[in-house]
C-alpha cells in the first residue's frame, strides 16, 4: 500500500515539474503522454489495492481510499482566451463558408474564437468531474454562452474499466475531442467540419472504456449518446437545414436503435527509443434526419508518430506527424421516395510539426475532402483542398502567438481559390490540463 502511494506521489511530482517548465510545456504533447500513463498506472494500482483490501477483509470503501483521499479534492479552475485577426482574398460571406468550424476565424478583421472556463476536481474516491463553459462573440457582436462539456469519470472500477457519463465530446479519432486552445492550427480540419459540424461531435450519453492487460497501451471504448441536437451533424441535427439537397426533418428518437452508437480502439507503441506511435480506428452508427428510417455510418482511422532524440534540450527538438482519414455513408430519403439516395463522402488531413528550438514550432497541414455526385455548388460536399503552413511561438506555457497562411482550392468559389492570413493570440490563467500526447 505504502509503495503504491509513493509511486503515485513521485509520478505526480514529475508531471508537476514538467508542467511548470515552460520549455517542456510548449511542446504541447509530451506532458500528457506521461499523464495518460500515470492515469493508467493509477487505475491498475487501484485495482490491485482493492483486491488486496478484499483479501484482508477490508471494506471496499476503505480499500478504494488507498489511492484517493476521502472527500472532495481541490477545485481546479482555469480560463483560456483565444483570439485572431487577419483577412482573406474573399468577402465575409465566402469566408464563412470556407471556415466551417464554429471556433474558426471566419470574418475579415478580428475574431474572439473561444474563451473557455474549465472547472474540475476529484469528487470522492469513486469519481472525478469536469465542466467546460465557453464564451464567444458572433459576427453580429452578440455574446454566445454554451455548456461545452460536463461529465464524470469513475476512478476505481476493477479490470481496467472506466465509465464516463454526461455531456462530452465523442471519442472519434484524435482531433474531435480536443479543445480549440490545444489545436496545432488556427482552424478546424475541413472534413471534421463537414462530418461533425462546427462545434465538433458531442452530446449527452455514457461510454465504457477498457484498458486491456497487454504489454502495450491498448484501450477499447464503446458508448451511446443522444443522436439529436445542434452538435450532432450527420445525425439528427437541426431541422430545416440541408445535406446533399435533402431538407432535414424534426425526427425524434423513438426506440433504443435511434441513439448514436460509438466505438474506438486505440493502441500505443514505442517503435524505438526515440520514436513512439499511436494507431486508432473509430466508428459511428446512428439515425439521420433526412427521413423517418434513414441511418448514417462513419468510420475513420488515425495515426500519430513522434520523434524525440535521446538527448534533448528541455524537450526540443521534436517532430510529430498526425493523420486522419474519414468515410461517411449517409442514407438520404426514405424507401419509396423518388429522390432517395445514399450519399458517400470522404476526406482526410495530415499535419506535421517541427519543434526546432525551445518555444518555436513550425507546422504544415494538407487537407482534402470530396463526395460523389454533382456537388460543385455545395460548400459542404464539393471537392476541397487546403494547404496551411504556420509558425507558433510560446513565450511561456501560459501564452502563444501563431501566424498561419492558408491556400484554399474549392469548386463552389467563383475564382476557385482563396488566400487567407491569420495571427492568433492565446492566454491561459489558473489551472490548465496537459495537452494530448
Amino acid at each position: 500500500m505504502a509503495y503504491s502511494k509513493l509511486c503515485i506521489t513521485l509520478l505526480t511530482v514529475v508531471i508537476f515539474m514538467l508542467a511548470a517548465n515552460p520549455d517542456v510545456a510548449v511542446a504541447n504533447e509530451a506532458t500528457d503522454e506521461l499523464q495518460r500513463q500515470i492515469d493508467s498506472l493509477v487505475r491498475r494500482i487501484e485495482e490491485l489495492e482493492k483486491r488486496a483490501g478484499q483479501s484482508l477483509n477490508v471494506p471496499p470503501a476503505m480499500a478504494a481510499t488507498g489511492a484517493a483521499s476521502a472527500g472532495n479534492g481541490a477545485l481546479q479552475i482555469g480560463l483560456s482566451g483565444l483570439f485572431a485577426g487577419g483577412g482573406s482574398s474573399v468577402d465575409n460571406d465566402a469566408l464563412s463558408r470556407l471556415q466551417g468550424g464554429a471556433h474558426d476565424p471566419n470574418q475579415n478583421g478580428f475574431v474572439v474564437q473561444n474563451v473557455e472556463l474549465s472547472i474540475g476536481a476529484t469528487v470522492d474516491p469513486y469519481f472525478d468531474a469536469k465542466a467546460h463553459l465557453i464564451f464567444q462573440i458572433d459576427s453580429d457582436g452578440e455574446t454566445v454562452v454554451e455548456l461545452e462539456e460536463a461529465f464524470f469519470t469513475t476512478r476505481s472500477l476493477p479490470g481496467g474499466l472506466q465509465i464516463k457519463g454526461g455531456q462530452y465530446f465523442t471519442e472519434f479519432g484524435r482531433q474531435n475531442k480536443r479543445h480549440p486552445h490545444s489545436w496545432s492550427f488556427v482552424d478546424q480540419p475541413v472534413v471534421l467540419s463537414r462530418f461533425f459540424g462546427g462545434d465538433g461531435l458531442r452530446g449527452q450519453g455514457a461510454r465504457l472504456s477498457w484498458l486491456t492487460p497487454t504489454d502495450w497501451y491498448s484501450e477499447l471504448i464503446v458508448g451511446l449518446q443522444n443522436a439529436k441536437g445542434e452538435t450532432m451533424t450527420s445525425f439528427l441535427n437541426a431541422p430545416g437545414e440541408e445535406i446533399g439537397g435533402h431538407t432535414l426533418l424534426d425526427r425524434d428518437a423513438r426506440r433504443f436503435g435511434d441513439l448514436l452508437y460509438t466505438a474506438r480502439w486505440l493502441n500505443g507503441f514505442d517503435l524505438s527509443d526515440t520514436i513512439s506511435m499511436n494507431l486508432g480506428v473509430s466508428g459511428l452508427w446512428g439515425p439521420n434526419a433526412s427521413g423517418d428510417n434513414t441511418d448514417t455510418r462513419i468510420v475513420g482511422t488515425d495515426w500519430y508518430m513522434k520523434w524525440l532524440p535521446a538527448r534533448t534540450q528541455r524537450g526540443f527538438p521534436f517532430v510529430s506527424w498526425h493523420t486522419e482519414v474519414l468515410w461517411r455513408q449517409y442514407e438520404a430519403g426514405d424507401l419509396g421516395i423518388a429522390d432517395r439516395e445514399t450519399l458517400r463522402d470522404w476526406g482526410m488531413f495530415t499535419q506535421a510539426l517541427w519543434g526546432f528550438k525551445p518555444g518555436w514550432v513550425a507546422g504544415l497541414r494538407w487537407e482534402y475532402a470530396t463526395a460523389d455526385g454533382d456537388t460543385a455548388t455545395d460548400p459542404l460536399r464539393d471537392t476541397r483542398k487546403r494547404l496551411s503552413p504556420n509558425l507558433t511561438w510560446y513565450p511561456t506555457e501560459y501564452s502563444k502567438l501563431r501566424l498561419q497562411y492558408s491556400r484554399d482550392w474549392t469548386e463552389h468559389l467563383v475564382d476557385g481559390s482563396a488566400d487567407t492570413l491569420w495571427l492568433q493570440v492565446e492566454f491561459g490563467i489558473g489551472s490548465h490540463a496537459a495537452h494530448v500526447f
